[in-house]
């Protein structure tokens, strides 16, 4: 039976490597993932212990955060240490590490990017751990490096002078003499990075302490014994591992958000494979039914099937890994066009890869012909002797069973949908419970299609039946005729078609909610906002004034903000100047009197705070709080509690309140409301003129925020797109290889409506509206459920979002999905239409 099984699948090479397409598209993306997260974990280790390899030991406090992160003077080692470790014996080097916000000023006057760069000291001689690549490493005061971003970002180079600003943002020049790659470091590629010696990071930094200290000359021991249990001491290889452990991590949250849509890609390939199984046995019944009249017994025949599918499922995944391969290669080819920071030299197919790509396609496969295989063993031995009619034709009905559980799925699904959108608090919880029920209903749509086929396909077949003429409509028969096999071609096609759908809707509804949000909540034109940064977050109060006297604008106010604590917890405290709060900023009211968010309604010695501030500490209008202030503890009265997605703190006092608690406020932000009439490039031109004379001042328009936000999300999407676009393809793939099984199937169906004047032109045709046809149903129900769960989704994420539908968009899945299905049937079409008409009426 094995050798009937072998021989067979050798005699039809074509349909083995059909089969096997869907599986080598699903397993090369797996294999890919793989391939991809290997070379980028292969490349970090190597680049830190290249780093960490010319240490000897490595002193680093206990708490702390990940090297190469984190400034804390509670964590940092003082400089006694240093001081102890370079009086062991075999010592030859010991420096420090420092880091903290130094922020350069570019050549526009304006400190560099929306947060700080970082200030990095460079260590010297054989302890200097970074790629020095034009020039040299800084000494003394007056001595600068600068970061390969930062250096292109700016426009300088070495030679050059810069200004870079301390931790109390005052300003020092500096001789740029180098341009270093300071490696995998995130936080230096995403703000740029400045260097200096040890000493002058810490008097630029404000550090009083380092973060790490490296030796040269003494073992771990020996080092540990000296600064005790205060501090973990790591060996040169040691230090390597943890740095590269803690770079790595990101790829295992990049490999878990591939590998979800590898699966995708598995579950719709497991679909295709059912389907074209379920076809192969419907065509070889007789010669099921003739290996049964010789003498083989249903299990030799179920066997035979399980070793073709184990048999095409191994030849598919191994194609798959192929094709992994070369999709892990071009990923790591664009990721090095698109970033340094990531080293990708060379691709790493580890065993683990292999093992798993061939496990999960040989599995996957041999699952998905199961139930073909059960259909076969009920093949009896006389069908061998007769001609029977296509299996799986005429009228389809569900069964008791079947319908039973189509509508108990259905019900648990809108039950399930219900409950997230409505019933339970909004968030993650509710979004979750939403994701189950898109799933649970799913399994219901897959149980009941094939019910469904025959209205739909009526339906998606009205305009290309009355178009199409004759062939037309013969193809939206033949497309309603097979309702099991169509639904099973279709779903596949179903599945990445709805989630592109849910993610088009969750995206345009993000961008809807933002902008909802911005048109309420900052209905001005511009902010003025310091650079993020310890010693950057204040604008200059001369600004707003000089702003305010400005006839273009009709209201200029601050928000203010102090971290401190109220009745014991940490959060922010803030205030709006001027007649700003219930004008133009308006909370919602949750508790308490309406008056107290209008213009004057907070009276000296009150506040009103956030819903969730208030939820936390348990407040309630009239509740009496005290606020941690500059000179001690000060009562304040909740007058109302209120919710906003406007930062403007968690608790909101008076202005004069505000300024007699905290002086000098830690955080303040520039609010700017044009005139009616004004153009918008005019404003602006006055606010960046305005805003000129102070380097950390950076200008904001609302336009820019929310064009920032949709492209932000059309960035997320396209990702999405891209990825769910491999499951597109499989379907497509899976109504080729349907058709080409179809067109063997019908060779005399075909040959005689040729015979009976039926053109090569009408064939073809007819053949495509079929394609068409199945693509329509699947795209247009995978539409219809993608807009109802992102509906759901959408509503379950918060109290505050806005739904909205992309109309074309949508649309444009549905036409490009017939497209492509038209496209699908080009190859099937023309083999049946240069079949000869006499050769295949005497196919028997």
């Amino acid at each position: 039976m094995l050798r009937t099984t072998l021989a067979g699948l050798l005699a039809h090479k074509l349909r083995l490597l059909l089969t096997a397409v869907a599986i080598t598209l699903g397993v090369g993306f797996i294999s890919g993932t793989f391939v991809l997260t290997d070379t980028m974990d292969k490349g970090v280790a190597r680049t830190f212990a290249r780093s960490a390899g010319k240490v000897d030991a490595a002193i680093l406090p206990r708490g702390d955060a990940p090297p190469g992160g984190g400034d804390s003077d509670e964590v940092g080692i003082p400089a006694g240490v240093l001081a102890r470790v370079k009086a062991l014996p075999g010592v030859t080097e010991v420096q420090g590490a420092v880091r903290g916000d130094a922020a350069l000023v570019g050549k526009n006057g304006k400190t560099v990017g929306d947060f700080p760069t970082v200030g990095i000291s460079v260590q010297a001689g054989r302890l200097l751990r970074v790629e020095v690549e034009k020039g040299r490493a800084p000494s003394g005061a007056a001595e600068a490096v600068l970061g390969t971003r930062a250096a292109e970002r700016t426009g300088y180079g070495t030679g050059d002078a810069v200004t870079v600003l301390d931790h109390r943002g005052r300003p020092h020049r500096f001789t740029v003499v180098g341009i270093v790659d300071f490696g995998i470091d995130q936080e230096a590629d995403a703000h740029g990075a400045v260097g200096f010696d040890a000493a002058t990071t810490l008097a630029m930094t404000g550090a009083r302490n380092y973060h790490e200290v490296d030796v040269l000359g003494a073992d771990k021991a020996a080092v540990a014994a000296a600064v005790g249990a205060s501090y973990r001491v790591y060996s040169g290889d040691e230090l390597a591992r943890r740095l590269a452990k803690e770079a790595g991590a990101d790829t295992e949250i990049i490999r878990a958000g591939l590998l979800i849509f590898g699966l995708v890609a598995m579950l719709v390939s497991a679909l295709v494979i059912y389907n074209t199984f379920s076809i192969l046995i419907a065509q070889r019944m007789r010669e099921m039914a003739l290996l049964r009249c010789v003498g083989a017994t249903r299990r030799q025949v179920f066997g035979g099937v399980l070793a073709e599918s184990a048999v095409v499922g191994l030849v598919g995944s191994l194609l798959g890994i192929v094709a992994g391969v070369g999709l892990g290669a071009a990923a790591v080819a664009g990721i090095g066009r698109l970033t340094t920071q990531v080293p990708v030299s060379g691709l790493a197919l580890a065993g683990r890869t292999v093992v798993i790509g061939l496990a999960v396609g040989v599995a996957v496969t041999v699952l998905s012909a199961l139930l073909p295989a059960r259909a076969a063993t009920r093949v009896p031995p006389v069908a061998a002797l007769r001609s029977e009619l296509e299996p799986g034709g005429g009228r389809f009905r569900l069964g008791v069973v079947r319908t039973a559980l189509t509508v108990l799925l259905a019900l648990a699904g809108v039950a399930l949908g219900l409950l997230g959108t409505f019933q339970m608090p909004k968030g993650t919880g509710a979004m979750y419970t939403v994701a189950l029920a898109g799933g649970v209903f799913f399994l219901a749509v897959i149980a009941g299609m094939p019910a469904l086929v025959r209205p739909f396909g009526r339906v998606a077949g009205a305009v290309p039946a009355r178009l199409g003429g004759v062939p037309g409509r013969l193809a939206v028969e033949n497309a309603r005729r097979t309702p099991r096999r169509t639904a099973t071609t279709t779903i596949a096609l179903t599945v990445g078609v709805g989630l592109m759908s849910l993610f088009a809707v969750i995206a345009a509804s993000g961008k809807a909610t933002s902008a909802a949000s911005l048109e309420e909540q900052y209905p001005v034109e511009f902010q003025v906002q310091a650079r993020n940064g310890k010693a950057e977050g204040v604008t200059p109060h001369e600004l707003t004034e000089a702003l305010r006297g400005r006839k273009e604008f009709s209201l200029v106010f601050e928000l203010l903000g102090k971290d401190t604590q109220v009745g014991g917890t940490k959060t922010e405290v803030g205030s709006l100047t001027g007649p700003a709060l219930g004008t133009v900023l308006k909370p919602r009211l949750v508790d308490g009197p309406a008056a107290a968010l209008r213009p004057g309604g907070l009276t000296p010695g009150t506040a009103v705070v956030e819903k969730g501030f208030a939820a936390q500490g348990g407040l309630k209008p009239g509740a009496t709080v005290q606020v941690k202030t500059a000179r001690g503890n000060a009562p304040v009265k909740i007058a109302a509690v209120f919710t906003t997605p406007a930062p403007v703190g968690e608790v909101l006092v008076p202005e004069a309140d505000f300024r007699r608690y905290f002086g000098a406020p830690d955080e303040s932000t520039i609010y700017v409301k044009d005139r009616d009439g004004v153009p918008a490039d005019t404003a602006r031109r006055v606010v960046e003129n305005a805003a000129r004379p102070y380097p950390t001042a950076k200008v904001f328009s609302t336009a820019e925020v929310e064009e920032s936000i949709g492209n932000a999300i059309d960035t997320m999407l396209m990702i999405f797109g891209g990825l769910l676009g491999l499951a597109i393809v499989i379907a497509l793939f899976g109504i080729a290889n349907t058709l080409t099984l179809s067109v063997v199937e019908r060779t005399r169906e075909s040959a005689l409506l040729r015979a009976l004047g039926l053109t090569k032109r009408q064939l073809r045709r007819m053949l495509s509206v079929e394609a068409l046809v199945m693509a329509v149903i699947g795209a247009s129900t995978g539409v219809v459920l993608g807009i109802a769960f992102g509906w759901a989704a959408t509503h379950a994420m918060s109290d505050t979002s806005v739904f909205a539908l992309p109309y074309l968009q949508v649309a444009g899945f549905v036409a490009l999905a017939g497209a492509a299905g038209m496209v699908a049937a080009v190859m099937p079409a023309r083999r049946a239409a240069k079949a000869s008409i006499v050769e295949s009426l005497a196919t028997d």
